[in-house]
């Protein structure tokens, strides 16, 4: 009962994680199409990471729901990888978004002779990079595997706690100091800039001119600081309980690990979407377009396969638009 619980669980929460990415990544495409903004390749490289967790937890929930299923130590140790290497490639992304957006506020009027197409390749390169490193350290180093007498695939059934406490002073720690000491530096420019607009319009100098760069500053600050604080709320339980299930085997049983706050940081790959599309003017633009141009779309196939019904100017549309 408690493992269909949990298979039932695990589908929606995969099937929500896609469906969210799908949209917000066609949204950014379209976006990009139109403004052609490099920086954007970031925010669409974390919907595509976090796109792919919930593919990977597709796997998960086939196994929760395929009883008795007992698949080999190999597939279990690479089903695993992938699904780290996904939540990896994610963190790294959100990483990216932040040292953008940095960027953005130090370097306003250099940002776009800095980031560049070819920079922005090889940094999205070498994010995957590393992503499949970390996912992929246990399969290339034993002594990171966990030989388990459970039938299904998890996390701590085929990784040894040892590998958790790497992952956490190699990858999640820097990570979360790199997020405060940026969030921390965009405060202390966007304090400069505030205090700088203070002095001109003290001398009188502004001309009623609205402080825009000021205001784009607090945007991004404000997306920044968000998704840093879901990130922080999601993951941070996860890697405490399991650094302290390293050092006490006895203290947190797997499963309440597994379970419960291992769920709670794929959740992250869901909230990044709903967060972004919702403090982003431009992405919620785009959104509700795309689901203007299928709602018409819906309502001209209808209008040419159902004549008579609904509005009046429904049956005089012809059907040769709907192919334009």
């Amino acid at each position: 009962m408690a493992s269909s619980a949990l298979g039932v669980i695990l589908a929606v929460l995969a099937s929500l994680i896609i469906t969210a990415n799908a949209l917000v990544a066609i949204a950014l495409l379209r976006l990009i199409q139109k403004s052609g903004s490099k920086g954007l390749y970031f925010v669409l490289n974390l919907a595509i990471a976090d796109a792919m967790v919930g593919f990977t937890v597709v796997g998960l929930v086939m196994d929760e729901f395929s009883e008795p299923f007992h698949p080999p130590q190999t597939f279990c140790i690479l089903r695993m990888a992938f699904v780290t290497s996904s939540s990896a490639a994610s963190i790294l992304s959100l990483i990216l978004v932040a040292c953008d957006r940095h960027l953005a506020i130090r370097k306003p009027f250099h940002y776009f002779q800095l980031v560049t197409g070819l920079r922005v390749g090889v940094r999205l390169v070498g994010l995957w990079l590393v992503a499949a490193i970390i996912g992929f350290l246990p399969v290339l180093t034993p002594c990171f595997q966990k030989v388990s007498t459970n039938g299904k695939c998890s996390f701590f059934g085929v990784f040894h706690p040892t590998y958790m406490l790497t992952v956490f002073c190699v990858g999640f720690f820097p990570a979360l100091f790199l997020f405060i000491y940026l969030y921390c530096d965009m405060l202390k420019i966007a304090s400069v800039h505030v205090q700088h607009i203070q002095e001109v319009e003290h001398a009188g100098l502004a001309g009623g001119c609205p402080p825009s760069h000021t205001t784009s500053d607090m945007k991004a600050m404000r997306t920044v600081a968000v998704l840093i604080g879901c990130f922080t709320l999601s993951w941070l339980p996860f890697f405490i309980a399991s650094i302290v299930q390293t050092v006490c085997t006895e203290c947190f049983p797997y499963k309440v690990i597994e379970n419960y706050l291992w769920l709670l940081g794929l959740c992250n790959s869901l909230l990044n979407p709903l967060l972004y599309s919702y403090w982003q003017k431009d992405v919620r633009l785009q959104l509700s377009q795309l689901t203007a141009g299928v709602k018409r779309r819906v309502l001209l196939h209808l209008g040419c396969r159902f004549p008579g019904r609904g509005t009046k100017s429904l049956p005089t549309v012809s059907c040769l638009r709907l192919q334009d």
